[in-house]
């Protein structure tokens, strides 16, 4: 894309097409099955920009456009404490993508903040949404990056939960990843924790803690009945919600036969029972084997702060999705494991036996997939803005 010329009042149409563009890329970003939780709300008018202003701590400037970045409880998962952090998490994958698309059309941040509250910050505001961050752009005379290449990465970005390839993961590679991004508005220094196992004794002490814990995923009343919420029986399903996914998404390639009997099994009342007879233990089993005989690394997020806050959790969500971009350019694939961290009595046993630093939020298995993940859908809803 052609630096543009600064413009003193960039043109309100100008910014919206940007936008637009924006949220359309963002909408892809990851979320705790496939959620979505998010929303953009454009602050325009003279009310919603003072309301911007406020939360920011500067008077609003005729150069600069506000946006805020919501959480949509209507969407959110919420069976778990723990899903208060990680829906918080996802938001802030979004945004770091929607603020790189911006900035990659020449829409720089200049400020960012989060509020005191994520009460409404104006009238007008969604009534299920709460305020989680606010940014001012402006216009600038370059673009950072390209919006092509970060168009590519984010609609290739998988979520590959088969098989990886044996071989063990480039050094070189994991040294890059390790990295913190030098993409436009990277996350503080310091904020979240990057951690890479790949040694063998480790990845099979993670494949016993799953196999003694994993099936807690499937045991806990309240938390599969939310998961199952999100199961969707078919490709037809799946476009008419445009969320949740598909069971060859979770199990690979099935036949209708066993589509039909894993869409009984998983049903609430029909799982919960069978856990009781510890059905729950060969699922996590599966998980196991899965991690022992097709899994040559780990990657642990965390968070430096033994309290993080609403900050602490943006900056995660923001860290993992430069992460996943950067891994699925270099042909890495990741498998979030998040039963692992969702609860904090297994959260504690897991920092323990692997050595992990910071208070960790995410786990992933690490590789290079045999066959690579189909793309998950999107709400027609996750790629709009809010206007007020």
């Amino acid at each position: 894309m052609q630096p543009t010329d600064m413009k003193e009042h960039a043109p309100e149409e100008e910014f919206g097409a940007a936008l637009t563009a924006a949220t359309a890329l963002a909408a892809h970003a990851p979320s705790s099955h496939n959620c979505q939780p998010w929303g953009i709300v454009r602050l325009a008018g003279t009310r919603a920009r003072a309301a911007a202003g406020h939360v920011l701590g500067v008077e609003p400037r005729p150069d600069e456009e506000y946006v805020a970045l919501a959480l949509d409880h209507e969407r959110e998962l919420s069976a778990l404490p723990a899903h208060a952090t990680e829906m918080r998490v996802s938001c802030g994958a979004y945004w770091r993508i929607l603020l790189r698309g911006l900035a990659a059309q020449g829409w720089h941040a200049t400020r960012t903040r989060t509020p005191a509250s994520e009460a409404a910050p104006v009238h007008g505001w969604p009534h299920r949404w709460s305020l989680l961050c606010i940014g001012a752009l402006r216009r600038t005379a370059t673009c950072q990056g390209s919006l092509a290449e970060l168009h590519g990465a984010v609609h290739n970005r998988r979520t590959c939960r088969g098989p990886y390839r044996s071989e063990p993961l480039d050094p070189a590679v994991l040294t890059i990843l390790e990295r913190p991004s030098e993409a436009p508005g990277a996350a503080p220094a310091g904020t979240v924790t990057t951690q890479h196992i790949t040694q063998p004794h480790l990845v099979r002490a993670f494949a016993d803690f799953c196999a003694q814990h994993a099936g807690r995923d499937f045991s806990h009343h309240k938390a599969w009945r939310e998961t199952h919420s999100f199961l969707r029986w078919s490709a037809a399903h799946a476009r008419s919600r445009g969320d949740g996914f598909t069971l060859p998404q979770l199990f690979g390639p099935l036949s209708p036969l066993r589509q039909l009997s894993t869409r009984v099994l998983l049903n609430p009342k029909v799982l919960l029972p069978l856990c009781g007879l510890g059905y729950h233990r060969r699922l996590a089993a599966g998980v196991a084997t899965l991690i022992r005989e097709s899994t040559p690394g780990l990657l642990a997020m965390g968070f430096e702060a033994r309290r993080p806050g609403l900050a602490d959790m943006l900056a995660g969500g923001a860290r993992l999705a430069d992460y996943w971009l950067a891994a699925t350019e270099a042909g890495v694939a990741l498998h979030p494991l998040s039963v692992a961290v969702q609860h904090e009595d297994l959260r504690q046993e897991l920092q323990k036996s692997l050595g992990l630093r910071g208070r960790t939020f995410f786990i992933s298995r690490l590789g290079s997939p045999e066959v690579q993940g189909s793309p998950t859908l999107r709400r027609q809803g996750s790629a709009v803005h809010h206007p007020l």
